[in-house]
């Protein structure tokens, strides 16, 4: 089989890959006591993508992946208060504008080691973090940005209470954005990237234009998780410099290994398992529920991620032994 031919393999729908999407784009229906926690999923879920663009397909660690996520909210949020409060165009702004600022950012990953980009990464979350606490005229400060008046979306559809439509949101906005990565990861150029993230120095030898690959990719998962961040403000019409915070990054890493990098899914897989149980477990015991979170990684690594989250591809690959 040759790659052309992987490509198509790898890129063919699974027969669970469509009834996982139906099930989750009526979950607010179904699960409308639950609509506000969805909602929350649903964005985690787009950021985690957005991180293993980069983290699962090129092989760059982030550290600092909030600073495009808080980017977006901050742009979407402002374009709402000052501009037009229509949440698609505010989320065609915060997408924008947080590609521009993956795009300045990705001259910073191109030379270094691993420890490099992370300090890097870092260091640009903190930074906006700072002028965001800082800029309190335009910001809101170490208040946040309040006053954000969000319209219907597509002119119809308010936000409610139970966060219904928000769900719906971004649970579609989440999809859009799922197929789109879909299918990028599975051309020929999505190829690549995978070749640069085993060997840089093979992919080089071979004639891949591995810088300008790396930025292409930064500045795509930079888009994506501006989106994400744009979610975030719009359905809680509030930003605040805790988007751009170190532990949201964190956490985002939590989430991909959790579901697995280099598995689209596993982003959307680790973010549903994370949210759920941060929200059963602090209801339970608010002050431990992040001793709880740490065993079940613990856990998770000494079964085998797999067996835990990915039952199905175990099951399969025993079968073919």
């Amino acid at each position: 089989m040759n790659a052309t031919s992987s490509l198509h393999e790898h890129a063919r729908w699974k027969r669970w890959e469509p009834v996982f999407w139906l099930l989750a784009l009526a979950s607010p229906w179904y699960l409308s006591g639950h609509a506000l926690l969805i909602n929350e999923v649903a964005i985690v879920a787009l950021f985690a993508v957005s991180l293993d663009l980069i983290m699962g397909y090129a092989g760059v660690v982030s550290l600092g992946h909030a600073a495009f996520f808080g980017m977006g909210a901050y742009a979407a949020a402002l374009f709402a208060k000052h501009i037009h409060p229509d949440p698609v165009l505010g989320l065609f702004f915060g997408i924008a504008a947080s590609t521009v600022l993956g795009a300045v950012a990705s001259l910073s990953i191109m030379r270094g080691t691993s420890l490099t980009l992370l300090m890097v990464t870092m260091g640009v979350a903190l930074i906006l973090m700072e002028l965001a606490n800082k800029l309190d005229w335009l910001t809101g400060g170490a208040d946040g940005l309040q006053g954000v008046i969000m319209g219907p979306v597509l002119g119809r559809f308010e936000f409610d209470l139970y966060g219904q439509v928000a769900a719906w949101y971004s649970l579609t906005v989440l999809f859009v954005f799922f197929l789109l990565s879909r299918r990028f990861v599975h051309s020929p150029l999505g190829g690549t990237l995978m070749a640069l993230r085993d060997n840089r120095l093979r992919a080089m030898a071979i004639g891949v234009p591995v810088t300008a690959r790396l930025a292409l990719i930064y500045t795509i998962a930079a888009g994506v998780a501006g989106a994400a961040g744009a979610l975030l403000a719009q359905t809680t019409s509030f930003a605040s410099v805790e988007v751009f915070a170190f532990d949201r990054s964190a956490d985002l890493v939590l989430l991909v290994v959790i579901g697995g990098a280099g598995w689209l899914y596993g982003g959307v897989i680790g973010a549903a398992i994370f949210k759920v149980l941060q929200d059963w477990i602090s209801s339970i015991t608010p002050q431990y529920w992040t001793f709880w979170i740490g065993l079940f990684l613990v856990v998770l690594m000494m079964v085998g991620r797999e067996r835990v989250i990915r039952p199905w591809t175990w099951v399969s690959r025993s079968k073919k032994k």
